[in-house]
């Protein structure tokens, strides 16, 4: 072999073996359900909505789809990823009827302060105090990635709230985010992206600042098929906002309905090379909802009961299986992003997160 195909050969030997390795340091998938109850996600349809007309249009076929008599059984017909395939491989927290706690930290109890924490690893009730379109003075766990040369342009964010570029304060961050009624944007688009993009044009949202979560999803779907981010976050919004509506029928088969995106986006990591058997899944909620009185479900905030109280879940590469956690246990919000940090053995600031990283781990 001459010289020079001897060099080439070493340094595309080299340039693969960088590869690999780049390939095997762990990915996190970050999602989060805006205004899920917990309610819902441990024991599926709710009693005393399922069949009450002021919430619901047709009790009859309601109940015909969600209702059944066990709690185990309504939770299974309501969200079937969550608790028949995750449940056997990951961790669920947040069943306060099994003594399985996970609070907010903030006081606020709605939107932006719920996201600024899971983001940020702290509360911050002086400067985050309303849903406005201001930036976050906050450093993201997004931003602080970004800011790190491993993961420089390898992180990326997709939402339904056209908050969010806000939120994670993309103009100074450099994070893409896709969010609102944003189309995906560059100069090399797919055919799926260019299709997209004329596609939620094309169809009304119910709200003036959510779009409809299939194009969240499908943006970051094809986003992560083509540029293959190391980091990515994902939040859903329909939860939220038919639930504001008090439509408890849509609020439902929203639920179900992220339910199957969440096992399209892992499937796709099991059968992706970069992702597979390498991705690490962490989902919550921004806030919970009230429940007495019982129109409070359809609120929250820091006057109504109970809107602090939220749930995790963790799946993926090395996350011990220990299924619906009912030993008694406190978590917080403010350890989701200090968890991110861990998963990927990155050193954390205690000045910067409050919040403890979570033991994925077999306790």
């Amino acid at each position: 072999m001459k010289l020079k195909n001897k060099i080439v050969a070493v340094l595309l030997l080299i340039g693969m073996t960088a590869v690999a390795q780049k390939n095997k340091s762990p990915k996190v998938v970050l999602i989060t359900l805006d205004g899920l109850r917990w309610q819902e996600l441990f024991a599926g349809a709710d009693s005393l909505l399922v069949g009450n007309k002021d919430y619901v249009s047709n009790t009859d076929e309601l109940k015909g789809t969600f209702w059944r008599s066990m709690a185990e059984e309504r939770r299974k017909i309501l969200l079937p990823f969550v608790w028949n395939t995750i449940s056997k491989m990951g961790q669920i927290y947040g069943n306060r009827a099994k003594n399985s706690k996970v609070d907010l930290t903030n006081t606020m109890w709605f939107s932006y302060p719920g996201y600024n924490e899971i983001l940020t690893g702290k509360a911050d009730d002086k400067n985050i105090t309303s849903n406005s379109k201001i930036n976050n003075p906050n450093t993201t766990v997004l931003e602080m990635l970004n800011n790190a040369e491993a993961y420089k342009g390898k992180v990326a964010a997709f939402g339904s709230w056209d908050v969010f570029p806000f939120i994670i304060n993309e103009e100074r961050s450099g994070i893409p985010v896709n969010a609102g009624f944003e189309k995906a944007k560059g100069s090399k688009l797919t055919d799926k992206e260019e299709f997209l993009n004329k596609l939620q044009g094309q169809t009304p949202s119910p709200w003036g600042s959510v779009r409809l979560d299939v194009f969240t999803h499908n943006f970051a779907l094809e986003y992560m098929e083509k540029a293959h981010p190391e980091v990515v976050y994902i939040s859903y919004g329909e939860t939220d906002d038919f639930a504001h509506d008090g439509d408890y029928d849509a609020y439902l088969k929203a639920a179900k309905n992220t339910d199957g995106l969440i096992e399209e986006l892992w499937n796709f990591t099991q059968n992706d090379s970069f992702y597979k058997d390498n991705t690490v899944f962490l989902i919550t909620t921004d806030h919970g909802r009230g429940t007495q009185p019982l129109d409070t479900w359809k609120h929250h905030g820091g006057s109504v009961q109970g809107a602090g109280e939220v749930w995790f879940i963790s799946f993926g590469k090395g996350v011990a299986n220990l299924g619906e956690v009912s030993e008694s246990e406190q978590l917080f919000s403010n350890q989701i992003a200090p968890t991110v940090l861990d998963v990927l053995n990155i050193k954390i600031d205690k000045d910067k997160m409050k919040g403890k990283p979570i033991n994925l781990g077999k306790k």
